[in-house]
């Protein structure tokens, strides 16, 4: 099976890096020339444009940061749809909205090509070790057909529905994670200004009702070390936070948390973190305390 991967960023390379090492055919496009050079020095092949890489795959894997740069991907002039034959899966693994989604798909469709989402969680760290976790929509049999490769990327697949439906659950995860760091940010600031210890914050909240996942995975790996390389950046979080509003808006669902997360998001974002982890949401909070939530391990 040959398998197109276009997208190399940080959570794109190592996701195809997983595929080379699992013996797979791999042809890769992105316009970054040293992420190219990292693939074709483990084998892959690189093609110049969307359009030809789509000539010569069976599975073709999209990783990119939006939905317009996923549109000229598929649908520009060099795009996808230029060069891809009849029989062709697509796998959209990008973060989008479930609207789009359904977009794609009828314009891939008409064409005899097989198309579904596929958005992921669990990082960098998750991508690096074939950890993630893959929320996928589309028609049973293209699931089927492309569950081994996911396999190779992710250990959790979850079959959501329809085209869009993977991206719906993505974006509902990512809101969440949104106002849930947000919050944790708050009250780490608050208990240092009282004087608690942030360590011993972390170990008691994180086996009681307070935990999350923001809490237990970005307090210590990324605050408390004053480290702050995303990640999953504070740019994308916020435009998975407005996929998450204009889908509320549309279903005239009251979306009052994610409204004020994404105030917290611009805050850091105005203050220059757009492109540091979303943990980084916390640093406008400290800043504006003049207190830092560190901890110096011994």
């Amino acid at each position: 099976m040959e398998i197109g991967f276009i997208g190399l960023g940080n959570m794109g390379k190592p996701m195809a890096k997983n595929l080379c090492k699992a013996g797979y055919s791999l042809i890769v496009n992105d316009l970054n020339r040293e992420a190219v050079a990292e693939l074709v020095a483990m084998g892959a092949q690189e093609a110049q444009t969307p359009a030809g890489l789509a000539k010569n795959v069976d599975v073709l894997i999209t990783m990119l940061p939006n939905e317009a740069i996923v549109r000229q991907v598929i649908m520009g002039e060099t795009g996808v749809l230029q060069g891809a034959a009849e029989g062709l899966c697509l796998i959209d693994m990008s973060s989008v909205s479930p609207e789009f989604s359904r977009q794609m798909a009828a314009n891939a469709e008409k064409q005899g090509l097989a198309y579904m989402d596929a958005p992921v969680s669990g990082g960098v760290k998750g991508a690096e070790g074939g950890r993630l976790t893959i929320m996928v929509g589309g028609k049973e049999s293209v699931i089927q057909k492309c569950r081994p490769v996911l396999e190779v990327l992710g250990e959790k697949i979850y079959e959501v529905g329809a085209i869009g439906s993977g991206d719906a659950v993505k974006m509902i995860n990512n809101m969440l994670l949104a106002v849930n760091m947000a919050a944790a940010a708050e009250a780490f600031v608050l208990g240092q200004k009282i004087g608690l210890d942030p360590q011993k914050m972390l170990d008691i909240i994180g086996e009681s009702s307070g935990s999350s996942y923001a809490l237990q995975a970005k307090m210590p790996n990324f605050v408390f070390k004053g480290e702050f390389a995303p990640g999953f950046m504070i740019d994308l979080q916020q435009k998975d936070l407005e996929l998450a509003i204009q889908s509320a808006k549309k279903q005239q669902v009251p979306f009052f948390m994610a409204a004020l997360a994404q105030q917290v998001y611009s805050q850091a974002q105005s203050a220059g973190f757009g492109r540091e982890d979303i943990s980084a949401v916390i640093k406008p909070l400290e800043n504006l305390t003049k207190t830092t939530v560190r901890v110096c391990k011994k």
